[in-house]
């Protein structure tokens, strides 16, 4: 890396990484920026870089690209796939084709896989290959899911990330691996502190490069699937075609109580950021609960359908901006304000509040237990008895569930009170929420987990 200075960016909630390359002459370059690109102004401004590229490795499934604001605001060249044929002002890259940054070089790698137009991007220094923007390909400890394109093209694309993974595997083993997925992306990259690393490394330690074949491969990889937010399957196209441009930064309208009954009256959805306790304690009567912390987005475009309105509920000392922005990046421009004054406000103007109680763990008096945590979670180890549906097919299946007595779990209760607020919603009752999950459990009672299904 010397005479290279990169700067990762990682979005903890979305579990992504942009990286910020200054090419030592005032200007920089940005691999795979959001259309948050406040954490990417902020460093190129401590350092008093302009950004002159901005380079896309795939048509993101789990974030609006930043790349067309940069280049309609600040002037920037887009690069990206020609096979992507976005529809806005870009330089379109196939394979081998590079481009001279000013001393360094960017040289575009054909590898599909994550999704059919996905390039790596090699930089290099003279001709000394220093690192490799890899996307959604060859990340750390595995690879990017397939199924993002379309499901009947998912062993195809296994197939074809399997030749990817290896071609980058070809490189000198002290290239730099900087992917865009790492830990917290529901792109399939696997728990670990590590967003970064080798190509040595990872043909030391990656699992899928010491599989035997191609389809010991597939199998591999298509078994480790998982679900992901339908918000996925919308981006890659409005990426395609271009975001929308912001003219100013994201806010949240204030709104009267007079103005939100009317709001929802005609369809819009309430969503609850204040924490779980707080919700527990009062909120109206079918807002979603959806805490404000990094993974907001995530579960907002999984529990809130992007074509209804929405209205935030938050408390005073939650930031506005931040809610407004985890919106943004996932394409969400149909928050059209807040509550003023929150809870207080539309506990003020007469109206009623529902409740939630929170339970123990050595509290759960035979009622029967919803565990709502992701499969693999579940599978790892959970109350015996618990029934299990994941959090994100909680209102398909509201109906069939059965209105009983119910503790609803997950790992902490974040998840689980966003569970219990959509079966409120739908007309359950007698409903609580952990206070923690399967370990406090363990701790509060003595008990063992069962593991598998």
């Amino acid at each position: 890396m010397s005479g290279v200075e990169l700067v990762p960016l990682v979005d903890e909630g979305l579990g992504n990484t942009a990286y910020l390359v200054d090419l030592g002459d005032g200007r920089a370059l940005v691999v795979d920026v959001s259309r948050d690109l406040r954490a990417v102004h902020e460093a190129a401004a401590k350092r008093r870089l302009t950004v002159a590229f901005a380079a896309d490795t795939h048509l993101h499934a789990d974030f609006l690209s930043g790349a067309r604001q940069l280049a309609t605001k600040g002037h920037a060249q887009v690069l990206a796939s020609a096979a992507g044929h976005r529809e806005f002002t870009h330089t379109g890259l196939r394979d081998g084709d590079e481009v001279d940054l000013g001393g360094l070089r960017l040289r575009a790698l054909l590898t599909p896989g994550h999704t059919h137009e996905h390039l790596a991007f090699l930089l290099l220094d003279d001709d000394r290959e220093v690192g490799v923007f890899t996307g959604g390909s060859l990340i750390v400890g595995s690879a990017a899911r397939t199924d993002l394109v379309a499901e009947d093209r998912t062993e195809e694309l296994a197939r074809a990330q399997y030749a990817s993974l290896h071609r980058l595997a070809a490189l000198p083993g002290e290239v730099a691996v900087w992917p865009t997925h790492g830990a917290g992306s529901f792109c399939s990259a696997p728990p670990g502190s590590e967003r970064t690393s080798t190509i040595a490394t990872e043909l030391a330690t990656n699992p899928l490069l010491q599989l035997a074949d191609e389809d010991a491969f597939v199998s591999t990889l298509l078994g480790s699937l998982g679900s992901y937010p339908p918000y996925f399957r919308r981006l890659g196209e409005i990426n395609r075609i271009g975001p929308p441009l912001l003219a100013s930064d994201p806010a949240l309208r204030p709104l009267t109580v007079g103005a939100v009954r009317a709001r929802v009256d005609d369809g819009a959805v309430l969503v609850d950021a204040r924490p779980v306790d707080h919700f527990a304690g009062a909120h109206i009567a079918g807002t979603i609960s959806i805490p404000l912390r990094p993974v907001f987005a995530s579960w907002l475009g999984w529990l809130v359908a992007a074509d209804r309105s929405i209205v935030i509920v938050r408390d005073r000392d939650q930031d506005p901006t931040e809610i407004a922005w985890q919106a943004a990046k996932i394409g969400y421009d149909n928050i059209v304000g807040e509550l003023d004054g929150g809870m207080d406000a539309w506990i003020s103007a007469g109206h009623d509040a529902a409740a939630v109680v929170l339970t123990a763990a050595d509290d759960l008096d035979g009622r029967r237990i919803l565990d709502i945590r992701q499969r693999s979670e579940y599978l790892a180890g959970h109350l015996p008895g618990a029934v299990h549906v994941e959090l994100g097919d909680i209102a398909r299946r509201a109906a069939t569930i059965g209105d009983e007595p119910t503790v609803v779990m997950c790992g902490h209760g974040e998840r689980a009170m966003g569970a219990a607020s959509v079966l409120e919603a739908a007309g359950h009752h007698h409903l609580a929420v952990l206070d923690g999950g399967p370990h406090d459990w363990v701790r509060a009672t003595g008990g063992r987990l069962e593991t598998g299904a």
